[in-house]
C-alpha cells in the first residue's frame, strides 16, 4: 500500500513509523520537508518527500497519480496560536487546502481518507459531567478548534457525496521531538521542560501554559493513525484518542521531577490558563479500531527523553531538526 501524507511533521512521521514497519511505502508533501528530520524520525528507506502545498490541486492530483496511492493522510495545516493570529492565512491554508485534499481523492479515486483533527473541535464552553465522547457538541469560538470542525464538516459532506471512505482522528494533546515546529506552545513548553529534566537545569514556564491537559504520546497516536488507515471500515467516522484522563501541570511537573530532582519550573505571570478540564472518551476507538494507548504518562516522558539525547547526537553533525 502506497500512502501520500499531507505535512511532514510530527504526526506525519508518526503514522509513517507504523507505515514502513508494516512493509507500507509513505510519500510526503510538504512545502518546507524537512528531510533531517524525517530521516532521524524514519530511517533512510521506505518514503520520500516532495515540495507542494495543499493549495496546490494539479500538485496533489499529480502526486496521487503518480506514486499510485490508495490512502491519503491529510495532516497539513497551521496549527494552535499560529491560526489565531492570522485568521485569513489560516483560512486559505486549512480550509482551502482540505476542500483541495477532498476534491483530489474524489478525483483520482482514493478508496479512504484519513484525516487528523483534534479534541480542539469541542466546544469547550458546554458543561460536561463525564469525559467528552466523539457526538459531543463541535465549535469554540476560537479559529483553530472552528477550523478544524469546518474541515470536518466540508469532509463529511464530500464523503457522503461521492462514497469515499472517511475516518476522522481527534488527537489529544501530542507531545514528542519535533511537535513544536509547527506552532505548537504546548509543543515547546513540552520540549522546553524535558530538556530541563534531562540536563538538571531550571526553565521559566509562562502561567498561561500550566494548563491540565490531557495528552498523547506521539507513538501512540501513529499506531491509531495506522489502525485507521488500514482496518476494514468501522461502523462510525470519527473517533478520540488520548490518555482518557488529565494531566495536571503539577503532575507533569512531578513526574520530570521524579526523572531528574535537579529539575526546576518556575511560572512567570502573563495571564491564567485556559484549562481543558475534561479528558475525552476513548472507549469507541478500542472497540472499533482496537487501539488503546501504550505509554502511560511517565513512560511516555521517559521516551520523549531518550529519543531527546539520540537528536542532539544525530544533529551534532552540522544537520538541523
Amino acid at each position: 500500500m502506497t500512502v501520500l501524507v499531507t505535512g511532514a511533521g510530527l504526526v506525519g512521521a508518526a503514522f509513517a513509523r507504523e507505515a514502513i514497519a508494516a512493509g507500507e511505502r509513505v510519500i510526503f508533501m510538504d512545502p518546507a520537508p524537512r528531510e533531517d528530520y524525517l530521516r532521524f524520525k524514519l530511517g533512510p528507506q521506505g518514503w520520500s518527500q516532495l515540495r507542494a502545498d495543499v493549495r496546490d490541486m494539479p500538485a496533489l492530483i499529480d502526486a496521487i497519480q503518480r506514486h499510485k496511492a490508495e490512502t491519503v493522510l491529510h495532516s497539513a495545516g497551521l496549527i494552535g496560536s499560529r491560526v489565531q493570529d492570522s485568521l485569513f492565512a489560516a483560512f486559505d491554508i486549512n480550509l482551502g487546502g482540505t476542500r483541495n485534499v477532498a476534491e483530489a481523492v474524489r478525483l483520482t479515486g482514493v478508496k479512504r481518507l484519513v484525516h487528523v483533527s483534534t479534541m480542539g473541535v469541542y466546544d469547550s464552553r458546554r458543561p460536561v459531567s463525564a469525559n467528552v465522547p466523539e457526538d459531543f457538541p463541535r465549535g469554540a469560538r476560537r479559529g483553530y478548534g472552528n477550523y478544524k470542525a469546518a474541515k470536518e464538516l466540508i469532509l463529511e459532506a464530500y464523503a457522503d457525496h461521492y462514497k469515499f471512505e472517511l475516518i476522522m482522528m481527534r488527537p489529544a494533546n501530542v507531545y514528542g521531538f519535533g511537535h513544536f515546529a509547527a506552532g505548537s506552545s504546548g509543543g515547546m513548553k513540552m520540549q522546553t521542560m524535558v530538556e530541563a529534566a534531562m540536563d538538571g537545569k531550571s526553565v521559566q514556564v509562562p502561567q498561561s501554559q500550566t494548563l491540565a491537559n490531557e495528552y498523547i504520546h506521539w507513538k501512540d497516536l501513529g499506531r491509531a493513525l495506522h489502525a485507521a488507515a488500514t482496518a476494514p471500515m468501522p461502523r462510525d467516522d470519527a473517533f478520540n484518542v488520548g490518555n482518557g484522563y488529565v494531566t495536571t501541570f503539577e503532575d507533569l511537573s512531578a513526574s520530570l521531577q521524579a526523572i531528574n530532582p535537579a529539575a526546576r519550573f518556575e511560572i512567570t505571570p502573563d495571564h491564567p490558563p485556559k484549562s481543558k478540564a475534561h479528558a475525552m472518551n476513548v472507549s469507541r476507538i478500542a472497540a472499533q479500531l482496537g487501539w488503546a494507548p501504550a505509554f502511560s504518562m511517565a513512560d511516555g516522558l521517559v521516551d520523549y527523553m531518550e529519543e531527546l539525547r539520540a537528536a542532539r547526537a544525530f544533529f551534532k553533525e552540522g544537520r538541523t531538526p
